[in-house]
């Protein structure tokens, strides 16, 4: 089954509005310099670079995602001389020219094919002394309002639990992240842990974005026939959820 990176506005309501939040911690974990040259891999709908155009004073941003629907959103919403938006994955970075003092990743680490290959070509593009950045919700534990999904989704239809991201994603816990940032030649390889409040109206708040089929669990609910569909988690409207930060320097 696809993850669905298909529209903009669908996965602001599943996660961006989550996702958005999470950016400015993550940055106030992660204390940027000023005027420093960014690149970003995977800004999807650009939560991460509004927050560092916001509050870190940037010299340039170069943002890049695979979905042209993601990147579109991001257009949209953010028009800033010193960012530019770039439709591609890793493999569509900047050339290898060793001038950004940063390269951050939110949220996409885990979906990539192979993540240490992505590492190692953010290394090569960072000044001497540049930092890679990189946060990923933590799926299999503190990630609340997933994991109730998913354990909902698990008791209705069995094929959930090969699709739990808590499963899928063994990479998502801090001796994964650190070991994947030695393996890839990083040094000074700090990580962290970052909560954040995911208070919902109310139960319909909470469901609406699950049937909007962009991302992995609003993937799977649009495959569910319509009975299945109305079965309803547990209504609890504040649930804390929690990322894991890693950060790394190059030599």
């Amino acid at each position: 089954m696809s993850d669905r990176w298909l529209a903009g506005d669908a996965y602001e309501r599943y996660m961006g509005r989550w996702s958005r939040a999470l950016a400015h911690q993550f940055l106030a974990w992660l204390r940027p310099p000023a005027a420093a040259h960014w690149l970003e891999v995977g800004c999807g709908t650009g939560a991460l670079t509004t927050a560092i155009v916001s509050s870190c004073g940037p010299h340039s941003v170069v943002a890049c995602d695979p979905s042209e629907p993601f990147i579109d959103h991001a257009r949209r919403h953010l028009a800033d001389p010193r960012v530019t938006f770039v439709v591609g994955g890793a493999d569509a970075l900047p050339p290898h020219d060793s001038s950004f003092d940063l390269a951050v990743s939110a949220l996409v680490l885990n979906f990539l094919p192979v993540p240490g290959e992505t590492l190692a070509l953010l290394r090569q593009r960072l000044r001497p002394g540049g930092a890679v950045a990189a946060c990923v919700w933590d799926y299999a534990g503190a990630m609340e309002f997933l994991r109730v999904f998913w354990d909902a989704a698990t008791a209705v239809d069995g094929r959930a639990a090969t699709l739990d991201e808590g499963r899928r994603f063994p990479l998502c816990s801090a001796q994964a992240l650190h070991a994947l940032f030695d393996a890839a030649g990083l040094s000074q390889v700090e990580t962290g842990a970052i909560e954040i409040e995911t208070r919902f109206a109310g139960f319909e708040d909470y469901w609406e974005p699950f049937l909007r089929g962009t991302g992995p669990a609003p993937a799977f609910v649009a495959g569910l026939e319509p009975p299945a569909r109305d079965d309803r988690p547990s209504d609890d409207p504040h649930l804390p959820s929690s990322a894991i930060s890693v950060r790394g320097v190059s030599p």
